[in-house]
C-alpha cells in the first residue's frame, strides 16, 4: 500500500521547484575549474553579441580566477564579442597588469571589475555592457518596478548609482560604483547602463540578460500606459517577495543560464577553443 500523502508545509516554494534539478559542478582540480569559468565567460560574450549588447569596444564580463583569486579573466580590449574564444581571454591583476594573455586590458574594465571583485569576495562573475534598453532605462534615474514576474528577480536586490562621473577609467569611479552596488546582485548605473554580479559566471550573465529585458518591458509598458492614460499595475509587496524567493536566488540565476549555454555552444562550438 502506498504511504499516505503528507503536506510539505515546511518546504519553501523555491525548494519545491529546485528539488531534483541539476546542480553547479564540483571540480577535481583548480585547472579544471579555471577552464570551466573561461568557457562560460566566452559563451557569455557570444550571447551578448547575439543579443546585440555590444557597442563598439564597450562592455566587459569577468571571471575571478579560482587559484589566484586577486586576479580575474576578461576580454581583451578591442576584440569583438562575437569572435571571443576561451583561449583569447586575458588574466588581469588588481593593479591593472595583464599577467596572462596577449591582449591589452580595457581601463574601464579594470576600474569597475577590480573594485567589484575586491568589494565582493564571493563574486565570481561580473557583467557590464552598454545594452540599448539598459542604457535607456538608466537615463530615468530610478530602479526597476515590480511590474512583471521576471522583474521580481531584482525586487529589493538592485541598486541605483546616481553619480555618473564620466568614463570609468579611474579606480576611484570603480570604487564608487562598487560601493553603490553594495550587497546586491545588480546596479543601474545612471546615464551609463547595467552591472550584474554572481557567485558563478553563469549567474552574472543571466542576471544581465534578464535585467536588460526587464528594462525593455518596463519602458514599453510605461509608454503604453502613457498613451492609454492607464497606470501600471505593480505587483504587491508580498507577491513580489514570494516571486523573488523563487526567481532571485544564485542557484536560479545559474540554472536559467544553462539552456542558453547549451544552445550557443551547439551553434558556435569554436568558442570553447
Amino acid at each position: 500500500m502506498n504511504a499516505p500523502y503528507k503536506h510539505d508545509h515546511g518546504t519553501s516554494a523555491a525548494e519545491k521547484i529546485n528539488r531534483g534539478l541539476p546542480q553547479p559542478p564540483v571540480f577535481a582540480t583548480l585547472a579544471e575549474e579555471r577552464q570551466h569559468r573561461k568557457e562560460r565567460l566566452a559563451a557569455g560574450f557570444r550571447l551578448f553579441a547575439k543579443f546585440g549588447f555590444d557597442e563598439g569596444v564597450a562592455g566587459h564580463i569577468t571571471a575571478r580566477d579560482p587559484e589566484f583569486t586577486d586576479t580575474f579573466w576578461v576580454n581583451g580590449f578591442g576584440m569583438s564579442f562575437s569572435q571571443i574564444k576561451a583561449s583569447d581571454l586575458i588574466r588581469v591583476d588588481h593593479k591593472g597588469q595583464v599577467v596572462e594573455g596577449n591582449h591589452p586590458v580595457n581601463a574601464a574594465a579594470f576600474a569597475i571589475h577590480a573594485s567589484v571583485h575586491a568589494a565582493r569576495p564571493e563574486s565570481v562573475g561580473a557583467a557590464h555592457s552598454h545594452s540599448m534598453y539598459g542604457r535607456a532605462f538608466a537615463t530615468l534615474g530610478k530602479k526597476l518596478d515590480a511590474v512583471t514576474q521576471d522583474a521580481c528577480a531584482f525586487y529589493n536586490d538592485h541598486a541605483l548609482y546616481e553619480d555618473y562621473g564620466g568614463v570609468a577609467v579611474e579606480l576611484d569611479e570603480g570604487q564608487q560604483i562598487a560601493k553603490a552596488l553594495g550587497p546586491h546582485k545588480a546596479a543601474i548605473l545612471q546615464n551609463h547602463g547595467l552591472l550584474t554580479v554572481g557567485q558563478t559566471v553563469d549567474e552574472a550573465v543571466w542576471w544581465f540578460i534578464t535585467m536588460e529585458r526587464s528594462c525593455q518591458v518596463q519602458l514599453v509598458a510605461e509608454a503604453a500606459a502613457a498613451r492609454t492614460g492607464q497606470d501600471l499595475k505593480v505587483i504587491s509587496k508580498s507577491s513580489a517577495q514570494q516571486a523573488f524567493n523563487v526567481l532571485g536566488s544564485p542557484f536560479t540565476g545559474w540554472f536559467q543560464f544553462q539552456t542558453l549555454y547549451s544552445k550557443i555552444v551547439r551553434e558556435q562550438p569554436d568558442l570553447l577553443n
